[in-house]
């Protein structure tokens, strides 16, 4: 089904009883050409993407949960191509630019607002080091400017300029940064690869990897075993677990990240702002609430909630870049399980296992990645060769020490955040 403006008007019109299910509820087949482990965002992703560019429509992707119930729905909805590293900074670049037509391509709407963002700094040493990024970000074709406190303030006035311990020295601005919809980003996906003839197979834990003379053969489940000569690991801050299903130990730590919501307010901040001396980021969603989140809470866990100290200090972080928030209720929170790498960045590979494909360590940049992430693993899937933007997120970086790209400088240690 086709949506259109026209098509919401009539079906408003008529009851909304014309509309179709957005997506089937196969039940598996026996065998597929292909396997994705994983219905979140990067997983929903591959599979449209093997179907569009490819040409491979006999694939499942097997969620133990319902579509989008992980990660995807777990985060903060930031989006932007601000990276400084070579290897990265191509990578997110292009992810944007899919990113920008991504609702046409989908033909759906995933609310992204290009409404900017800006990154403070409160130092000399900050701002020679935006300076940089800015500059890598300008010579890899992006958008970026370097903004005085003035010039920060004519932007965002509602800040708190008065403090002396953080003084807002200035900020870069991403213009062409900005938010989606993160929930309707997979259900947009899940609707593009149903339609191209992908199974979507809901609540279908995969409990064990198959394997044969050392190559992947398929997956059992509860809802019977599954074939298939290729298998992608797709399942964020669960890859550890996964891949030890097939004997991998991969190199990453899952934790806890936390984000918050408030109450709807009138729109008063039009920019997603990232505090520099508190790793404290807020935009406003288009239901009215403030969206924000910080740090990691620094300890290894599945669990999908965080911890008190973390709240407080995240809470602490706002009210000091901006005191105005300090009276709106926090309605919920969530946390997400972030797959860490040691340098802070992806890995899009084959796994020692012929057959078997990785796509984990996303850290803090797994929501802003998932259409280039999607595209990437497609691509090295269907011809067995990386995406040329994802060539450098190798999982051999980590035993030979060549590649590493720390981009974030903190990774999953602890001691270096």
């Amino acid at each position: 089904m086709h949506y259109s403006g026209l098509r919401v008007l009539a079906q408003g019109m008529l009851g909304n009883r014309g509309w179709r299910p957005a997506w089937r509820k196969p039940v598996p087949k026996p065998a597929y050409d292909a396997v994705i482990i994983g219905g979140g965002g990067h997983g929903l992703a591959t599979a449209h993407y093997l179907a569009r560019n490819h040409g491979m429509t006999n694939i499942a992707v097997l969620e133990k949960g319902w579509l989008g119930g992980g990660n995807i729905g777990r985060n903060t909805t930031i989006v932007r191509a601000n990276y400084f590293l070579p290897g990265n900074s191509a990578f997110y670049s292009f992810s944007l630019k899919l990113w920008e037509w991504l609702e046409t391509e989908l033909n759906y709407n995933v609310m992204h607002s290009q409404r900017g963002l800006i990154n403070l700094f409160h130092s000399d040493g900050q701002r020679d080091a935006f300076a940089r990024r800015g500059n890598a970000m300008l010579a890899q074709g992006d958008d970026a400017v370097l903004l005085d406190r003035e010039g920060v303030r004519a932007m965002l006035p509602y800040l708190d300029y008065t403090q002396a311990r953080f003084p807002i020295h200035g900020g870069l601005y991403h213009p062409r940064g900005g938010t989606a919809r993160h929930d309707a980003v997979a259900w947009g996906y899940a609707r593009a690869a149903d339609a191209r003839g992908v199974d979507l197979i809901e609540q279908c834990a995969v409990t064990g990897i198959d394997i044969e003379g050392g190559r992947v053969i398929g997956v059992p489940t509860p809802r019977g075993a599954i074939r298939a000569p290729k298998v992608a690991i797709v399942v964020a801050g669960r890859a550890r677990q996964v891949a030890a299903m097939a004997g991998l130990r991969l190199p990453i730590e899952s934790h806890v990240l936390q984000a918050f919501v408030t109450e709807g307010l009138k729109p008063v901040i039009d920019h997603v702002i990232s505090f520099g001396m508190g790793h404290f980021y807020i935009s406003q969603s288009d239901k009215g609430g403030l969206v924000f989140g910080g740090d990691l809470d620094f300890y290894a866990s599945y669990a999908a909630r965080g911890n008190l100290p973390m709240v407080e200090h995240v809470m602490e972080a706002g009210m000091t870049l901006m005191p105005m928030i300090g009276r709106a209720r926090v309605l919920r929170s969530w946390g997400g399980i972030m797959d860490m790498s040691p340098d802070g960045s992806p890995i899009i590979d084959r796994a020692p296992v012929e057959g078997l494909y990785l796509n984990c360590g996303w850290n803090y940049g797994g929501f802003k990645a998932v259409p280039a992430s999607g595209w990437s693993l497609a691509h090295l899937m269907a011809t067995g060769q990386p995406w040329r933007d994802a060539a450098a997120f190798r999982l051999d970086r980590f035993r030979t020490g060549r590649g590493i790209m720390d981009e974030e400088g903190t990774g999953a240690q602890h001691n270096l955040h």
